[in-house]
């Protein structure tokens, strides 16, 4: 490791500021470059769809890092800044004003953006995503006023959405094509407690929907027409049906590719100099034995530190077991595991499921796949544990709240996934 190296960081994401972060942490004394598209330092995004949406957290609370680190850490931090290019055989990053930036290692984190909905009125103004902080700020504007709001998706931005709309006394109507709320991500049995949920919060969910346009009055949307004719009227409409990641720069430089930028479990890509995080990462999972990505904050936390280690020349293999969260009116939550497209074969609760203070466990021939506590706390690491055993556990031991998890997770024989 000499002065003389330049690592630079493409996406003043979390997880590029946490990879620039680390770099100064494990002593790289070279040259450091963040560069990022939006005006904004660094931030995170789990605050723009709960407390800080809800106006429950002031801004300064949303950003990695204070204002003044990146200058008193010798990182050069760029922003409202765009690299178009990567040319992998000078290795060099071209900007939109042409600037080339050599690099002797490489990170990409430039996340993903909000797929759009490709319906007739889909540009009128007061349609609105949620990704960015200026996307946070319009959609809160948009709920101090509004009297009616239509939230097209019911995953977990949609959801959150909904209860900070409904904690600004907006009335709020979900649509769905799916038959329940977060039906691929958690089962019906499980997606059925989150519709009551929200059911009980005044929210009117219409399931099994089809969007034919969005209504307007002059340029600005007035509503919903769903594809039996039907009408739902809306001051606001707020678009959730997923993201894409950004692979573009990617995909142009010759980076292999499937569903965001393939890596192996040091956040190499199939260029060695060059690394990828967060979002826009697909990252092989040893514990899992395939690749995922992870659309989760935890993921953008905690894969910016090793692919660090990695570009400085530490073996450090990224094997989490996969993890977010929620909260949504008095129901919080944390979810350990990954289930693929519902491919388990039984769920099982723990605890008060009518009081929502339960852990829900999806199984598979008697191996946990994951595990969400619901307003149960400091158990993630137990339910980490027995996911990652990969052992067949007693499914009348996992619904006893007497016997501890550590129990279960130590007492589960050994097995392949």
């Amino acid at each position: 490791m000499t002065a003389q190296q330049t690592f630079v960081i493409v996406g003043a994401s979390l997880a590029g500021a946490k990879a620039a972060e680390a770099l100064r942490a494990v002593g790289f004394d070279g040259r450091v470059v963040l560069i990022g598209e939006e005006a904004e330092r660094p931030y995170e995004r789990p605050p723009l769809s709960k407390d800080y949406l809800q106006g429950k957290s002031e801004k300064d609370k949303i950003y990695v890092h204070p204002e003044g680190w990146y200058a008193g850490h010798d990182v050069e931090l760029r922003l409202g800044s765009r690299v178009t290019a990567i040319d992998r055989a000078a290795r060099q990053l071209i900007t939109q004003g042409g600037e080339r930036i050599g690099y002797d290692k490489l990170l990409v984190t430039t996340g993903s953006s909000p797929r759009r909905l490709p319906v007739p009125g889909h540009d009128l103004d007061g349609v609105l995503y949620l990704r960015g902080v200026a996307d946070c700020e319009a959609i809160k504007a948009a709920f101090a006023t509004a009297k009616r709001a239509a939230i097209i998706g019911a995953g977990w931005i949609g959801l959150e959405t909904a209860a900070a709309a409904r904690a600004a006394a907006v009335d709020v109507t979900v649509l769905e094509r799916a038959k329940l709320p977060l039906l691929g991500v958690l089962g019906p049995e499980v997606a059925a407690i989150y519709a009551a949920l929200h059911a009980e919060h005044g929210v009117e969910l219409r399931m099994g929907v089809e969007v034919a346009e969005i209504t307007g009055v002059g340029h600005r949307a007035s509503g919903v027409r769903l594809a039996d004719g039907s009408q739902i009227d809306a001051d606001v409409v707020v678009v959730g049906v997923g993201i894409s990641p950004n692979t573009e720069l990617a995909e142009l430089a010759g980076l292999v590719t499937d569903n965001g930028i393939v890596v192996d479990e040091h956040l190499r890509s199939s260029d060695p100099d060059v690394f990828a995080a967060g979002d826009v990462a697909s990252a092989y999972y040893p514990s899992l034995g395939r690749h995922l990505r992870l659309e989760h904050w935890s993921a953008a936390l905690k894969q910016g530190p090793p692919a660090a280690a990695n570009m400085v020349g530490r073996a450090t293999a990224y094997d989490e077991v996969p993890y977010f969260f929620s909260d949504q009116y008095d129901m919080g939550m944390e979810y350990s595991g990954y289930v693929e497209g519902g491919r388990y074969d039984q769920v099982v609760f723990r605890g008060e499921v009518a009081k929502r203070e339960f852990i829900a466990f999806w199984l598979r021939q008697g191996r946990v796949l994951a595990g969400m506590n619901v307003n149960i706390w400091d158990v993630t690491d137990a339910i980490a544990a027995v996911v990652r055993s990969g052992g067949q556990v007693d499914a009348a031991l996992l619904a006893d709240p007497g016997v501890a998890l550590e129990d279960i997770h130590g007492n589960a024989p050994p097995g392949e996934r």
